[in-house]
């Protein structure tokens, strides 16, 4: 099994950015939790991250055609803007699961709405970067597959 981990904007600023909201781990401690979560459970792990939005299109589109299982994507503050991101999950038809570090349900209100959740399977929230270990677990003990 193949997961793919899409981190959008400023989460590559982890650990420097908002510390009372996103905690004080940095992007390096993420990517190693996931690919040691990976390794526990016997899953490939590719973690990417990009700050641009087309990119990140590209990126699930290139899951399609590169064997990703499942998806974990943390859109980040494209989670409240892009209708692109959320039709191209859509597209794919790969199992994903939306995960945000901070209880986003406790912060503004423009937060509120997520696009992307439409095509989810799955939202975690609220659990520091645990949420991601939680979303990996999930895709793998369910078992999704293309």
């Amino acid at each position: 099994m193949k997961i793919l981990v899409i981190n959008g904007p400023n989460i590559n600023m982890l650990g420097i950015r908002e510390k009372h909201i996103y905690g004080s781990e940095n992007y390096d401690t993420l990517v190693e939790l996931c690919k040691e979560t990976g390794k526990k459970l016997g899953v490939e792990i590719e973690c990417w991250q990009s700050n641009h939005e087309g990119d990140i299109v590209d990126k699930i589109q290139w899951a399609y055609f590169n064997g990703v299982d499942g998806i974990v994507i943390n859109p980040a503050a494209y989670t409240h803007t892009s209708v692109a991101l959320l039709d191209a999950v859509k597209a794919v038809s790969i199992p994903t699961v939306e995960v945000h570090i901070s209880k986003v349900k406790e912060r503004e209100d423009f937060r509120q709405v997520s696009y992307i959740r439409a095509a989810c399977v799955k939202t975690i929230s609220g659990q520091g970067i645990k949420g991601y270990e939680t979303a990996i677990k999930y895709l793998a003990e369910e078992e999704y597959k293309r």
